[in-house]
């Protein structure tokens, strides 16, 4: 009998998956795909020699993930690659506001009157990255936290919404910013704890940057991947698990699915009929004939370029897509360049590009003109760059990534309660009704991103169950 089998070869079911293995456990993972990766993957979508991350692309909370950080994944061929800045969020001047590794360069992008305030707002925990995101990231607690002062200010800060940080400042720029970060998670801008979001990617930006792995996101599972075999762990690829049957016998089962798919495979019931799954993407990978020729300086030089002139604009973007079931008009983007830091991702002198702008819960319309409308007011010319497109919607999304609930890339809706008890109100979100079956997808704290943490966190709970037994 194994100590434990994992279900899903996503970063956090690796992640489980190895924690488990460094302490001497025996562990096999069993992936549908034919390859690991879950929502961190490369391919060539395009044309040869361009390489796309279907999925993830930019990782603010993954080279400064606690779980990934005691890990030897570098030895295993992970390299983090840092394009001049992290983000830009472009204005319609032609100006931009930037998320630098500086705080002094971020403050003075958003102008005189709100320099001072962001100083102010990120200045209590600058040098505390490393233990604040252990902290933050361990929600709820799985250990006890190393910093309870700052982690209570960061609360005080962070749980009401954005929309109260957002009255620190005075102007546009900074308000957009801050609305733009809370947006990577789809959640509303009024939505509770929403501050904390777009608080906590600042300060990974100015902590570690946003930085992208050498050759695409698949580099993060399969350093994963190559460790655990080092440690003894087994990878299945191509095995489809329907029952909690097709697997082998094991003291525990870990799941890196969605919590309904958990629900109907080990035959829990109705346990989690009230989980919510929010809002999908409609995303477009590029390959380019050049670089996108952003009207903005600062923007031709950023991994990230978020594309919303304003906090009104991005959060009319927002309600639609998530509470009115509509397509916006003018999506919000987000936008990634790997190919400026990593030339490897395309042919030289082309580029690789990626885009999505937020649309409903199993949308089945085209979002690709409304996207490049975007694009192209503030990148004119961006469409004579095009040398070939993929696009994306919720249903192809799905096929990529099964956790991708209607197109759900965070795997669950960020709004009320849930924000901060996933799958289900309760201070031990990994276990289940049944004793030995766990959750460590990005259904679980601290939520979607690849990071590991939720993995982490779940192996935490299941290793002290193993150990609990042995007693």
């Amino acid at each position: 009998m194994l100590d434990a089998v994992v279900v899903g070869a996503g970063p956090n079911g690796l992640t489980a998956a190895v924690e488990l293995a460094r302490r001497g456990f025996s562990v096999e993972v069993f992936e549908a795909k034919d390859t690991v990766g879950g929502g961190a993957r490369t391919e060539e979508l395009t044309l040869p020699g361009f390489r796309h991350d279907p999925c993830a692309a930019v990782h603010p909370l993954g080279i400064g993930s606690p779980a990934f950080r005691n890990l030897p994944l570098e030895r295993y061929g992970l390299e983090w690659l840092h394009p001049e800045l992290p983000m830009a969020h472009p204005w319609d001047d032609g100006t931009a506001a930037v998320l630098s590794r500086s705080v002094a360069e971020t403050a003075a992008s958003l102008g005189v009157r709100d320099a001072g305030a962001y100083r102010r707002l990120v200045a209590p925990y600058l040098g505390r990255w490393d233990t604040l995101s252990q902290d933050f990231m361990s929600l709820p607690l799985t250990a006890l936290p190393r910093h309870p002062v700052t982690l209570g200010r960061f609360g005080l800060a962070g749980l009401p919404p954005s929309t109260w940080l957002m009255r620190r400042f005075r102007d546009e720029k900074a308000k957009a910013m801050i609305a733009g970060l809370v947006a990577h998670v789809i959640a509303p801008l009024n939505g509770l704890a929403t501050g904390a979001i777009g608080l906590m990617f600042a300060l990974a930006a100015h902590a570690n940057g946003w930085p992208a792995p050498r050759g695409g996101s698949q580099a993060i599972p399969d350093a994963l991947t190559a460790y655990l075999r080092d440690l003894g762990g087994v990878v299945h690829t191509g095995f489809e698990v329907r029952r909690l049957d097709d697997l082998p016998p094991a003291r525990a089962y870990v799941f890196d699915t969605s919590p309904t798919a958990l629900a109907r495979i080990a035959d829990l019931g109705n346990v989690y009929e009230n989980y919510r799954y929010g809002a999908s993407v409609f995303k477009i990978d590029y390959a380019l004939d050049g670089p996108v020729p952003w009207t903005a300086e600062e923007a031709r030089r950023a991994g990230t370029v978020q594309v919303g002139a304003t906090k009104g604009e991005i959060d009319t973007a927002l309600r639609r897509a998530s509470r009115q079931g509509r397509a916006p008009e003018a999506p919000f983007l987000i936008t990634a360049q790997p190919s400026l830091a990593d030339p490897s991702r395309a042919p030289e002198g082309k580029h690789v590009f990626w885009a999505y702008g937020h649309v409903p819960h199993h949308w089945e319309g085209d979002l690709t003109d409304a996207i490049e409308r975007q694009l192209e007011r503030f990148a004119p010319g961006f469409r004579d760059r095009v040398l070939a497109r993929a696009t994306a919607g919720p249903r192809e999304l799905v096929a990529r990534n099964a956790n991708y609930v209607g197109g759900d890339i965070a795997c669950g809706a960020f709004t009320g309660l849930q924000v901060l008890f996933r799958p289900k109100l309760s201070l031990f979100p990994y276990g289940t009704s049944h004793p030995a079956v766990f959750l460590c997808s990005s259904a679980t704290p601290p939520g979607p991103g690849v990071h590991g943490m939720s993995g982490h966190n779940a192996a935490k709970a299941v290793w002290r169950r193993l150990r609990a037994t042995d007693g």
